[in-house]
């Protein structure tokens, strides 16, 4: 069963429900017939590239609150992340455009290392202050999670990567889904935030239930012959 995840890496509350959504995962019983699929999303597509104000300073101009009411929801959102073991330091995060980051993404997604990619560039905004427009730290971060730099180089210049994070937020807005985390479980259900691990847990609980009800396997008869088993014994 394909779960997705739309996601921002410049969201503070998307790296909390990773962590949430993971934890859930651990505590679910069949886990191995999940497949999990990283969308992209960009809450803020116009910021540009390069760096010209703190987080604190970009959320007070767009969002035109006092400073000491955007200090108490970064004090907030700091305990929060704290609760599932993440440590996050808006004072030295670089506010830049996310897009780049999601060009690596789509090509990691191609290499089975989506998740790794988010991991990482999680990290390095929240935690390690880097600026993930850079195409010298998502150089770093490509190598991290396995790549080379040429592959990362190619998922920055191909056009196909942008092609695959406009169509991740064209289809966003085909579902009407206008904040992240967004987690959509078999295009049935969905949990839209960082949701508790309980939340998570039960909605996989049901979706899985409704899924299986319709990949159930079927028995089949069969017509015996000469064959080899993967026990290496042969019988005719």
């Amino acid at each position: 069963m394909k779960i997705e995840i739309w996601s921002d890496v410049l969201c503070p509350f998307c790296y909390i429900g990773k962590r949430n959504f993971e934890s859930a995962l651990t505590q679910f019983t069949e886990k191995d017939k999940i497949e999990i699929e990283w969308k992209s999303f960009q809450l803020n597509p116009a910021l540009s590239e390069f760096p010209s104000e703190s987080y604190e300073e970009y959320l007070i101009n767009a969002k035109g609150l006092p400073k000491h009411q955007v200090q108490a929801m970064l004090d907030n959102v700091t305990q929060m992340a704290q609760k599932v073991g993440l440590h996050y330091d808006f004072e030295n995060a670089v506010m830049v455009n996310s897009f780049k980051a999601h060009r690596l993404i789509q090509f990691a997604k191609t290499k089975n290392a989506g998740n790794q990619a988010e991991e990482q560039l999680f990290k390095a905004f929240f935690t390690e202050g880097e600026n993930i427009a850079e195409e010298a730290t998502l150089k770093n971060i490509g190598t991290e999670i396995g790549l080379s730099e040429a592959e990362v180089d190619q998922a920055l210049n191909e056009n196909k990567y942008a092609d695959l994070v406009e169509s991740d937020m064209q289809l966003a807005r085909d579902f009407q889904i206008s904040s992240v985390p967004f987690f959509v479980f078999d295009r049935k259900y969905a949990v839209s935030g960082a949701q508790a691990v309980s939340v998570f847990l039960q909605t996989m609980e049901k979706s899985f239930s409704k899924w299986k009800e319709v990949h159930k396997m079927t028995s089949m008869d069969v017509v015996e012959g000469a064959n080899c088993s993967v026990d290496g014994i042969c019988e005719d």
